[in-house]
């Protein structure tokens, strides 16, 4: 059930590469990419923050940051600037690939001041802000035809839906899918199965919910003694094994002693069959 125990203080952007067949995840407040090879554990530290990225190819991964985007070379080590995204007072937090070969990032507040983030699309050398006035972005996540993206922020407690075009741009206005304010519930990072299901981590309640594509609930995977669950990724033999990272941030040491394995990795196998993380196209 745990993954990987190396504890991180805010964990997020789990993705799985499907050419090296390896788990990537971040520690956003440590600054550090960390994954897992042939059972073998891998950090890279980095001078500012990082929090997602995507896969170009085999060895070189898109990286969203606190200035923007990077290309980073995995076999050299190696980073070049892509585009510049975001504010001196901003960092990045939640990412992912769409289907169309482009990436959606969010950017917020250092200190989640409200409204000082977005959430922006980078695609074919092309950066765009498409969401402005944004808290916490979380979410991004896309259905399997393509054909809509979802993405939230957490301080509302809302999943919003929005259409998209051929080219993966957001064609309407977006649209309220699922309200989890009645209950409480702070959607964080999400991503959807090969049936359109979407799994959203939901922070203080320990927990990735199912939905179905039309946001009713269908069930829930509980993660034990960690409760800041942050972002779930599919991958492993079949993509069916459900990766959630976790946090530590805002525990204290009582808090830690509670619930010992907040920071940890988690992998939950054959809940349900996930996609392949699309390959970003320069």
């Amino acid at each position: 059930m745990i993954f990987d125990s190396r504890p991180c203080e805010l964990g997020e952007g789990p993705f799985w590469h499907p050419l090296r067949e390896q788990l990537f995840w971040f520690d956003i407040l440590n600054r550090t990419l960390h994954s897992q090879s042939g059972g073998k554990a891998e950090s890279r530290s980095f001078p500012d923050i990082v929090s997602a990225a995507g896969w170009i190819d085999r060895d070189t991964l898109l990286i969203a940051s606190e200035a923007g985007l990077s290309e980073l070379n995995l076999a050299t080590g190696d980073r070049k600037k892509v585009v510049a995204a975001g504010s001196p007072v901003t960092r990045s937090n939640d990412g992912r690939a769409d289907r169309q070969g482009g990436f959606w990032f969010g950017t917020m507040g250092r200190r989640a001041e409200r409204g000082a983030g977005a959430i922006w699309r980078w695609y074919r050398g092309e950066v765009r802000k498409v969401f402005p006035g944004i808290t916490i972005p979380n979410a991004i996540s896309f259905t399997p035809d393509g054909r809509a993206a979802h993405f939230a922020d957490t301080v509302t407690g809302r999943v919003m839906k929005v259409a998209l075009d051929a080219q993966g741009w957001p064609s309407g206005s977006p649209e309220v899918w699922l309200d989890l304010s009645a209950e409480g519930l702070n959607p964080d990072g999400a991503v959807i199965d090969a049936a359109g299901r979407l799994w959203n981590a939901q922070w203080g309640a320990g927990r990735v919910a199912a939905y179905a594509p039309d946001g009713s609930f269908l069930t829930a995977v509980e993660v034990p003694d960690a409760p800041q669950t942050s972002c779930p990724a599919f991958g492993g033999p079949g993509l069916s094994t459900l990766y959630i990272t976790t946090a530590l941030e805002h525990m204290d040491e009582a808090a830690r002693a509670r619930h010992p394995n907040s920071g940890k990795v988690f992998a939950f196998d054959g809940i349900a069959k996930g996609l392949p993380e699309p390959q970003v196209i320069r």
